[in-house]
């Protein structure tokens, strides 16, 4: 597929219309830019699913050092402590701002924020919208705004597929609309498209979010980081939806226990316990069930019959799933949840790629470490997106020879991908598991098919994990359980990911071949 050249007239281009990229938008004017939506703006989205709300050192009792040691925590050694303090000191900024655009935070009745507690968390810091539903409130505030914006240009049906560069310099984005393929020239990026869930069988993000944006900045060159660390989300609704319904962490911060199969309350001698950070809860739940045990989230005696206008949109899966947690417990398992890994940035989102920024999830700032704190997803979307904004005001357009035309790739389709992604990287890994993927993942990622950027993602995160020979965080290999001394961080490009997988002789790629 051709695509016609199209100029935006220098203006910054952004992919990917959730709350990350809303915000830089926001942020940035009245800078004009062009803002790419592969749906009708509003209408999908990892933002639309969230649920548990937005953390931020605003009570009484808190400040942002004691969030940040929670953050740190969390992170499990390997957070990027720089970042993680500019982070909590802009968080009670950065809900204050989305007050000021007009979302509906839950309110005490003095008119100040109610704040909710959740996993890992010290005190009460989250700030919720309608008890569940942060997310939608988000977007539907943030979209108000945008359109009424008119320094932004928002353009819906828009895919990205590639990202143009010449001597490590963007130069434009390949995307395909409702009139086909059309390459917009132009030397500021920002990608901002969410996470990948959709790579996996089993998770809570919808199941169009694939990496689209990791694969863009892989396939352009860009330095990747932290790719093997994803969050699996302890307490997703046990039932055969796709995507799988999100049993917030908040019941669990109202004092809703998890029991097996036999009543046994198995966190109980866990430190903190339900509340314990969501990596050890995934894998305490992962345990019960490789021992056969069905696990359950039991609000009954902490919630009872509040839940449904407590929380409306749990209340709502539970019912269709044919669960009353008024009267019964609710069946929850593991589910992938969240990508701490992404587009190597630094504090000001720019990538290692000149003219090329991210945030959101598709970036990994070193915010995360090895394990997100709850919560923190949303207020790193509006915080980053703003320092991100405040990058790209003091760049300059660079001026460049036309562009040529570029061929347009298959639509991406990660179905292919989800088995053996799931099979190798999750909430537990081990070496042959991890090996026997990379084979049919090169294959893939190498073919013209529509899996291709799909499985050259998923390469990234199976050649990580490969590489991380011990356990930390989300990150929880059988055969290497120690934690490190002194825990690094990890890079990669998708050159280097499949010059790895090239040095594994496939005689060698399973211990079983």
């Amino acid at each position: 597929m051709t695509a016609e050249v199209l100029s935006p007239r220098g203006r910054v281009m952004i992919v990917g219309a959730g709350v990350a990229g809303l915000m830089t938008a926001l942020e940035l004017a009245p800078q004009p830019v062009v803002l790419l939506s592969k749906a009708a703006l509003g209408a999908e989205g990892s933002t639309l699913w969230a649920q548990g709300g937005m953390a931020a050192a605003i009570g009484e009792s808190d400040s942002p050092a004691l969030h940040a040691a929670d953050t740190i925590a969390a992170g499990d050694g390997l957070c990027d402590t720089a970042i993680v303090d500019c982070f909590t000191r802009s968080a009670p900024m950065a809900i204050e701002k989305l007050a000021r655009l007009a979302v509906r935070f839950d309110r005490t009745k003095d008119g100040g924020f109610a704040l909710g507690l959740e996993a890992a968390h010290g005190r009460p810091r989250i700030v919720h919208v309608g008890g569940d539903g942060a997310g939608r409130e988000l977007m539907r505030a943030l979209v108000i705004a945008a359109r009424a914006t008119p320094s932004i240009e928002i353009l819906e049906g828009f895919e990205a597929r590639r990202i143009v560069v010449e001597n490590n310099s963007v130069r434009g984005v390949l995307a395909v609309g409702p009139a086909g393929a059309a390459l917009f020239a132009t030397g500021r990026v920002v990608i901002a498209t969410g996470g990948i869930g959709g790579l996996f069988e089993e998770s809570t993000n919808p199941l169009g979010s694939f990496g689209q944006g990791v694969a863009l900045a892989a396939r352009a060159g860009a330095v990747l980081a932290d790719m093997e660390f994803t969050q699996f989300h302890p307490t997703a609704l046990d039932v055969a939806a796709r995507p799988m319904p999100l049993v917030s962490e908040a019941l669990r911060g109202e004092g809703a226990i998890l029991i097996n199969d036999t009543r046994d309350r198995f966190m109980a001698g866990t430190p903190r316990a339900e509340l314990a950070p969501r990596d050890v809860v995934a894998r305490a739940i992962w345990r019960q069930r490789a021992h056969g045990q069905r696990v359950f989230l039991d609000t009954r005696a902490a919630i009872g019959a509040n839940f449904e206008s407590r929380f409306p949109t749990i209340a709502a899966a539970c019912l269709r799933a044919g669960v009353d947690p008024t009267r019964e417990p609710i069946p929850v398992r593991p589910a992938q949840h969240y990508h701490m890994g992404g587009i190597a940035v630094d504090g000001e989102g720019r990538s290692s790629i000149a003219g090329l920024w991210a945030c959101g999830e598709a970036a990994c700032t070193g915010l995360h470490g090895a394990n997100r704190l709850a919560s923190n997803s949303l207020s790193e979307a509006v915080v980053f997106g703003a320092a991100v904004a405040r990058s790209i005001q003091g760049s300059s357009a660079r001026a460049h020879a036309p562009l040529r035309d570029v061929l347009a790739p298959a639509a991406p389709d990660p179905s292919a991908v989800r088995p053996i992604l799931s099979r190798a990287a999750g909430v537990m890994r081990e070496e042959e598991s991890l090996r026997a993927a990379v084979d049919p993942l090169v294959a893939i990622a190498r073919s013209p098919g529509p899996a291709a950027d799909p499985a050259a993602v998923g390469l990234t995160i199976v050649v990580a994990a490969l590489n991380r020979e011990h356990s930390i965080g989300a990150h929880c290999r059988l055969d290497f359980p120690e934690r490190p001394a002194k825990p690094h961080g990890s890079r990669l490009t998708l050159g280097g990911a499949f010059a790895a997988a090239d040095a594994i002789a496939p005689s060698n790629r399973s211990k079983r071949a």
